[in-house]
């Protein structure tokens, strides 16, 4: 039987923050540099404290009258979800499902708690089966 694919193992590899203190203007610029819709935050002591989405930017800043020039990315931390290095594919499945996330950080909890990677959707769809992806799709986009 194969071993199953932990996280360190789909996840991409180093991913950028966007501080805590820098601009929702600096963090959709940030996005729009990396090809990404979304960036970790971290705070002063470079520690992940939680997600931006160009969503978020969009809902919460624009859409109202906003300047996103006038307000720091760690206003919109949210709950954080993550998982470590070493989860199993089924647990950061999981995780996605439960939470109804699509980009899940990767955390090495025996290096200093550092942020080492993010999981995406398209992770999932590049190292997990039909049906796994099938799972996560219906328990993530299903509307209740």
């Amino acid at each position: 039987m194969a071993q199953e694919l932990r996280a360190e193992d789909i996840m991409t590899q180093a991913a950028t923050c966007v501080g805590a203190h820098q601009s929702l203007h600096e963090a959709a610029r940030m996005m729009r540099d990396l090809g990404v819709g979304a960036l970790p935050i971290c705070g002063d002591n470079n520690r992940l404290t939680g997600m931006v989405t160009d969503r978020d930017i969009v809902v919460t800043c624009c859409a109202e009258g906003v300047d996103p020039a006038t307000v720091q990315a760690g206003t919109l931390a949210g709950d954080l979800h993550w998982t470590d290095t070493g989860a199993s594919a089924s647990e950061v499945l999981r995780i996605m499902e439960e939470h109804h996330v699509k980009r899940l950080p990767v955390i090495d909890v025996n290096s200093g708690h550092r942020l080492v990677g993010m999981i995406t959707e398209a992770n999932l769809a590049r190292n997990l089966s039909d049906a796994q992806i099938a799972e996560f799709a219906a328990a993530v986009y299903a509307q209740a």
